[in-house]
């Protein structure tokens, strides 16, 4: 029996899934779009130990990590902070690629670079006692048609101060979390812009726990005028409009946000 090299079998897999999910979303959507150029992002949540201090995990990503993402080839790596409750701490992690392939290349094997072991050695070789984190979740998202890249602010470009609200719509079900991809590139993505917003990316789920959902990130520079920013969303007539429209009915059944600071070494 032949075997299959472990990267090829990422690489063919991952490029399946994700011309399944372009395929299903030119389908139904209003009207056809490019699917060209989206890109697509990785999303890992850190889950700490409560009480436990973040340092040992946030000193490899600085040092360690996000260099080794950097030489190859990714570019912006953000890293940021947040507090479901004050007992569960929580790193976040968002990591864009060009493609199913980059996603491979940029992720295997990295933990037997020389550099990132060397770097990295506080974190990779902490005894079971001192474990740096409890779980680690991870979602593969493809961005949407009607965002396919990336944006950033700004004042995120600039490192000004800045936060990030992170937000997740789960669905009862595929078409209808496909409906809901449907609503924000007809018009609620540009609702978005139009109110500042401030949108950095938007991505369907592919995969990761408790599919099927959608994933998207909006900025503002602090919390009033973040607040401010969903207030004027909230009464756009366009948006008024959307909600009221019954193609767009039961599209999310649960909502689950965070707000997020971006640690000092982060690039978004």
């Amino acid at each position: 029996m032949d075997i299959i090299p472990r990267r090829s079998f990422i690489k063919t897999t991952l490029t399946a899934t994700a011309a399944t999910a372009m395929g299903a979303s030119a389908s139904t959507a209003a009207e056809p779009r490019p699917d060209t150029g989206r890109e697509f992002y990785e999303l890992r949540s850190y889950r700490l130990a409560a009480g436990a201090s973040s340092a040992p995990l946030e000193g490899y990503l600085e040092k360690a990590f996000i260099p080794e993402m950097n030489r190859r080839g990714v570019a912006t790596v953000g890293v940021f902070t947040g507090t479901p409750s004050p007992a569960a701490p929580v790193v976040w992690v968002l990591i864009p690629f060009t493609s199913p392939e980059s996603f491979v290349n940029a992720t295997t094997g990295i933990h037997t670079t020389p550099a990132v072991l060397a770097a990295g050695a506080d974190y990779l070789q902490v005894p079971r006692s001192a474990a740096a984190f409890e779980r680690m979740d991870s979602w593969l998202l493809l961005a949407f048609a009607g965002m396919p890249r990336m944006e950033l602010p700004a004042y995120s470009r600039a490192r000004q101060p800045r936060l990030f609200e992170l937000r997740t719509y789960e669905s009862y079900s595929e078409l209808k979390a496909r409906k809901k991809v449907d609503m924000f590139n007809d018009g609620e993505i540009q609702v978005m812009r139009d109110v500042d917003l401030a949108p950095v990316f938007y991505g369907e789920a592919l995969t990761g726990p408790n599919l099927p959902h959608l994933t998207y990130m909006t900025s503002a520079t602090d919390a009033e005028a973040h607040k401010l920013h969903w207030d004027a969303f909230r009464v756009h007539p366009e948006w008024v409009k959307m909600r009221s429209d019954p193609q767009y009915a039961d599209t999310m059944s649960k909502n689950i946000s965070h707000m997020l600071i971006p640690t000092s070494y982060s690039q978004i």
